[in-house]
């Protein structure tokens, strides 16, 4: 697996359906040895996961980590809070941000990058109601565009 590689872990497809996601973040995370053998495995998810900034650092909530099998008493939490590891300016950037109204940090998604853990976080602003069905109705449209070219071609 070359620097540059993903491999992806988990995805969080309810907040880009809740939000409008205006800027994205990529961001380390610390963890223990037992979580990042459960990551290799591919039991994470980001479904009831949030961020918040505490006293100048960057912590995500909510995010669950299966327990990896082989790990017995060096086991974690799997729902403990983590620390993401940013460089200052990208905090000062996101508390920024964060400070308009409407607006919040998500995590997007979970994936490897080289060896290293990496969290995709997004400066969000929420949806209304109207907007959700306007995102439902176009991705109802363009699956009918594709049923209606599919049928053409066969």
């Amino acid at each position: 697996m070359s620097k540059d590689s993903q491999k992806l872990i988990a995805n969080n497809k309810k907040a880009y359906f809740d939000y409008f996601i205006e800027e994205t973040v990529e961001a380390g995370i610390a963890l223990a040895g037992t979580e990042v053998k459960s990551l290799r495995a591919g039991k994470c998810s980001l479904k009831e996961s949030y961020i918040q900034v505490h006293r100048g650092e960057v912590y995500i909530y909510g995010m669950h980590i299966s327990p990896y099998e082989k790990g017995n008493i060096f086991n974690k939490d799997p729902l403990r809070t983590r620390k993401l590891l940013l460089h200052r300016s990208e905090i000062r950037k996101l508390i920024g941000g964060v400070s308009v109204k409407g607006y919040t940090i998500v995590p997007l998604k979970v994936y490897f990058r080289g060896q290293y853990v990496k969290v995709e976080i997004g400066l969000a602003k929420g949806k209304k109601l109207y907007d959700k069905r306007e995102a439902l109705a176009e991705k109802d449209r363009k699956r009918q565009a594709e049923q209606e070219l599919r049928s053409r071609e066969e």
